[in-house]
């Protein structure tokens, strides 16, 4: 018998096999609680281990890149700890990146032990759904999405599926095996269970108060009526499962006083939130357009100039306008605290604050400063940057570009025959060919790249550190992936395409100059066919 053929090294390599795969999960998962609680050393440390075991049952499994992956992982966490706990977006965008690569990844192609029942790495959704051909159909759409969903036939099958392994979330259809059985069946599975799964609720007619109630009850975070649009839905569950996805609050301390400000930048730090300190007040301006806080601490009483004549300055600049700032101070005098808040003010905070109170302060008014800066800058049908707030990226990624010698490109993408969708289909349609685009984009471009609305079924894209002939490779893959999607509808399916056109910054080119760039590359590719992305070539 050859070495390959000893099945006792066989049953070794397989149970490996399980332990890499147990333990990736075991390593996203506490990144998981290290975002939903405070930074502490213990957080950090368990996540350490974790990440350590990871790296060990990968090397003996001889998994490169589940091993590769743990280092990287365990050099972020020691460069955090390095830095005496202290959090920086690259460090915070890098273990981002390193948690995204790990939950995509199973075990490697053409390993002989693939082929063993080994659970991969993503969790699947469960679809159950009275009409099992409706679940199948919805599960192919996921997949064009990349996202894995497993259809279930019967009230046993599914019992049977949440035995063997809890799903990413689970999408019920209220009368799924009787009616108002599905509510009760969701209910009852969900009891018990110290980490609830995320439930989503379907009915095909439109239902009344105490049914979608009974929904709420059971532990339903969401109830979709009619037809059902897999983009929608997959919107839905990233927001609800959101695995590797971190991205923190940041916050500009502005004060004098490098020890009050190193004391105040533990503080958060240790709750999660990247901060960024400025101990000259004369350079806040610059500072905001580069590190683009949502919430500002500002002392009251600074050499240079005092906290209210500062707040003045931030507040006479349209894009700071909605930036929370909060006075951080030991001025006790009523009269005084209120004066200062009347001059571009959110709140007063007296010194000496306990920590809690600080970060709880900290925490609410940057996440509501957060969702009202989304509905101002965000197209409300897609999510996407609008027109506006898409060119005031792209000029600030053009400073950062020229000032670093980096590269930069530009992208402008546009629907084919869009109106033809629109006549034939109706608007309806038409809405959900856009927001299933938005949401292709958004998933397969980078977190530092940005995406917006330009306008009707244009979309612009900017890509930071990227070449044109970089862009061409990733833009183009997503198109030949977007033509592949077919949207139930009558009396056939329907398929959409894209065209696009790609600039690349050049020398000391504005920004204006680059999106005309990117619009002639565009009219080509429409020009010659369709379908296709160009990159201009002047």
């Amino acid at each position: 018998m050859t070495e390959h053929e000893d099945p006792s090294r066989d049953r070794l390599k397989q149970h490996f096999a399980q332990r890499v795969i147990h333990q990736a999960r075991q390593v996203l998962e506490g990144w998981q609680r290290l975002q939903r609680s405070e930074w502490s050393d213990s957080g950090m440390h368990e996540l350490g281990e974790a990440a350590l075991l990871l790296q060990r049952y990968a090397e003996r499994f001889e998994q490169a890149e589940h091993s590769q992956l743990a280092q990287g992982i365990g050099h972020c966490l020691q460069a955090v700890s390095d830095n005496r706990g202290r959090l920086n977006s690259s460090l915070i965008s890098e273990l981002n990146q390193l948690m995204q690569r790990l939950s995509r990844t199973g075990l490697r192609h053409g390993d002989r032990f693939e082929q063993t029942v080994l659970p991969p790495l993503r969790k699947p959704v469960y679809l159950a759904l009275q009409h099992l051909e409706r679940a199948e159909r919805l599960a192919q759409q996921l997949e064009f999405f990349g996202m894995l969903a497993q259809p279930l036939d019967s009230a046993n099958a599914f019992r049977a599926a949440m035995l063997e392994r809890h799903p990413a979330a689970i999408l019920m259809e209220v009368d799924f095996s009787g009616p108002g059985a599905g509510l009760q069946l969701a209910e009852a599975v969900q009891q018990g269970l110290e980490q609830k799964i995320p439930l989503l609720f379907y009915s095909h007619d439109d239902t009344d108060t105490p049914t979608r109630l009974a929904a709420v009850r059971a532990g339903g975070q969401e109830f979709f009526t009619g037809t059902l649009d897999a983009s929608s839905l997959l919107e839905r569950i990233e927001v609800l499962t959101h695995v590797a996805q971190y991205d923190p609050y940041r916050v500009l301390i502005i004060d004098d006083s490098r020890a009050q400000a190193t004391h105040t930048e533990r503080v958060l730090n240790s709750a999660g939130i990247v901060t960024r300190t400025l101990i000259e007040p004369i350079q806040a301006m610059a500072e905001l357009a580069e590190f683009q806080p949502d919430l500002i601490i500002l002392d009251m009483y600074m050499p240079e100039c005092n906290g209210p004549e500062l707040a003045k300055v931030i507040r006479h600049n349209d894009r700071y306008v909605s930036v929370p700032i909060i006075y951080l101070s030991a001025e006790d005098d009523l009269d005084k605290q209120l004066d200062a808040m009347s001059e571009g003010g959110d709140d007063f905070l007296t010194k000496p604050i306990k920590p809690r109170h600080l970060i709880a302060t900290v925490r609410n008014r940057a996440a509501r400063a957060r969702n009202l800066k989304a509905r101002m800058v965000r197209d409300s049908l897609t999510g996407l940057y609008n027109h506006t707030h898409t060119l005031q990226l792209l000029e600030d990624a053009r400073y950062r570009a020229q000032r670093d010698g980096q590269p930069l490109s530009f992208a402008m993408l546009d629907i084919d025959f869009f109106k033809k969708v629109n006549d034939n289909y109706g608007h309806p349609m038409g809405d959900r060919v856009i927001k299933s685009l938005a949401l292709f984009l958004k998933q397969r471009l980078r977190k530092s790249d940005h995406i917006g609305r330009y306008g009707g079924e244009e979309f612009a894209v900017i890509l930071p550190n990227t070449d044109a002939a970089t862009a061409y490779h990733v833009l183009d893959e997503i198109r030949r992936r977007f033509a592949e999607i077919h949207y139930p509808a009558q009396p056939q399916d329907l398929s959409c395409t894209f065209s696009g056109g790609i600039a690349q910054l050049c020398g000391e080119l504005d920004s204006k100059t680059l999106t005309q760039q990117a619009d002639e590359a565009l009219y080509a590719a429409k020009h010659d066919g369709r379908n296709r992305v160009d990159v201009f070539n002047g």
